[in-house]
């Protein structure tokens, strides 16, 4: 054996553990989400919504909007947050130094006042400019500050809050009516206890919204977006609820997220220098904790209350996820005193060790694994058993995993009543393993590549904005291409 078949034969078998680990974590985690969805399927009819809207202890929510030239999705997207059914919230919208028309928007459609008001400064931020009032929403305000970045903007809705929770919520994204009454409803339960929670988010792309509210749920046409539909699903349905289950959710969507105002405030708000705000903040938090041997929970609600836009071109969910890479790593590295350190429980033990070796280091063997081993098999460096047991761990048992959380969601949620929406997604379930899932790894494997290069900046977002009939095309130049 040569010393090129000796690499290809250690790869292939590196790629078989490494793909067998994960889909066993992935099968054990589908087991733990059937149990909880089975409970929250049969308890659901019985939600105490109403109870929680008219209980005097439910706590009054600060809901904190970050915007940077979101011209084309924040007059939806605070609608939909002034509507929510929720006994005492507040909307706080920080324009982050914005250059389009995102101040005038507010303005125009929200009857803008300037106010005095004093804010807290525990947190540093860039400077404010200016705080606003709306005179048809006495629960708006609008906060507007000089540019520092989403989590200065998070920062200074923080600060700007008046109650003892915050919501941080996108402005890309559109929340259900009760969505602030049921992400709450763990801290109706067990207030000494919950630290934070998160709630599902889902693809609205070909679904039609209207004043802020989905008035038309659909399937994208868009085969990018339909994949991410699929991902979605596998990840919140299964892999939220494992970690939840296991007590070791480090991942918190920053698309839609509750905090407790006094912890995000210990342990000094959202981090500025990083792109990956949402889970550097839940790991600190359960550093924090720990390291005070104070009991605490976060947890996942499995309810689809948040709505988000989501990539329809290779551009921008290359972005996105490159993005979502250097997070994760960076994250990683600052805390890595927490990794394999029974000290810090499940998140130290179990969620970190899973996210460096399978999400971060892991993204190289997605990529080539498939490709590698077939070749491995092609030359004779491998057996036809080997290849058949690899195929069947690598896609078959990743298919049937997709499938699962497909019928997950029609189990506990069914959102999707018409027989060729669900075909459809069956076939988006076995077609991501053939390219998608492959594509999407690299694109992780150049955000490692960015983050070694120190690279800070977002990257420019494309979007065509919430408010639009489904599937109306984009504005000239903006054509997509997934």
């Amino acid at each position: 054996m040569n010393v090129l078949d000796a690499i290809l034969e250690v790869f292939a078998w590196l790629a078989l553990v490494y793909f067998t680990g994960l889909n066993l974590i992935y099968l054990s985690f589908t087991l733990l989400a059937w149990q909880r969805l089975a409970t929250y399927r049969r308890a659901r009819s019985y939600m105490p919504l109403d109870e929680i809207f008219a209980s005097p202890f439910t706590p009054a929510v600060s809901v904190i909007l970050p915007a940077f030239n979101e011209e084309a999705v924040i007059v939806p997207s605070v609608t939909s947050l002034l509507d929510l059914r929720y006994p005492r919230h507040e909307v706080i919208v920080v324009n982050d130094g914005s250059t389009d028309g995102t101040l005038d928007r507010l303005r125009q459609e929200f009857d803008l006042v300037p106010v005095r008001e004093a804010l807290r400064t525990r947190i540093a931020t860039t400077p404010i400019r200016a705080a606003y009032v709306s005179r048809e929403h006495r629960n708006l305000w609008v906060v507007d500050k000089e540019n520092g970045g989403k989590s200065d903007a998070l920062n200074a809705g923080v600060n700007a809050a008046a109650h003892l929770y915050v919501c941080a919520v996108d402005a890309d994204a559109i929340l259900e009516q009760d969505a602030l009454l049921r992400v709450v409803k763990p801290v109706v339960d067990d207030p000494e206890l919950l630290a934070a929670a998160g709630g599902i988010v889902r693809v609205a792309n070909g679904s039609v919204i209207e004043a802020g509210r989905l008035v038309e749920f659909g399937l994208p046409k868009s085969s990018l977006a339909a994949f991410q539909v699929v991902e979605y699903f596998r990840a919140f349905l299964i892999g939220r609820i494992g970690w939840d289950r296991v007590k070791g959710l480090i991942i918190i969507s920053g698309a839609f997220g509750l905090f407790r105002r006094e912890l995000v405030e210990a342990v000094g708000g959202y981090s500025r220098d990083t792109v990956g705000e949402d889970i550097d903040l839940v790991v600190r938090l359960h550093r924090y904790l720990r390291e005070r041997g104070e009991a605490h929970r976060i947890s996942f609600v499995p309810d689809p209350v948040c709505w988000t836009e989501a990539p329809e071109d290779l551009g921008t969910l290359s972005r996105q996820r490159r993005r979502w890479q250097r997070g994760l790593g960076q994250t990683l590295w600052r805390q890595r005193r927490m990794l394999f350190n029974p000290r810090f429980g499940s998140p130290g033990l179990l969620a970190m060790p899973y996210y460096l070796l399978f999400e971060f280091l892991g993204a190289g063997v997605e990529v080539l694994g498939l490709v590698l081993v077939l070749v491995a098999w092609l030359i004779g460096v491998l057996s036809l058993s080997f290849f058949l047991a690899f195929l069947a761990v690598s896609v078959l048992l990743s298919l049937l995993l997709s499938i699962a959380a497909l019928l997950l969601e029609e189990y506990a949620i069914r959102r999707y009543e018409r027989g060729s929406d669900i075909a459809r997604l069956v076939g988006y379930a076995v077609a991501e393993n053939f390219g998608y899932r492959q594509l999407t790894a690299l694109f992780r494997c150049i955000g490692v590549v960015d983050l070694i290069r120190r690279r800070r900046d977002w990257g420019k977002m494309r979007r065509r904005g919430l408010e639009r009939p489904a599937e109306v095309p984009l504005p000239p130049g903006e054509k997509a291409r997934g």
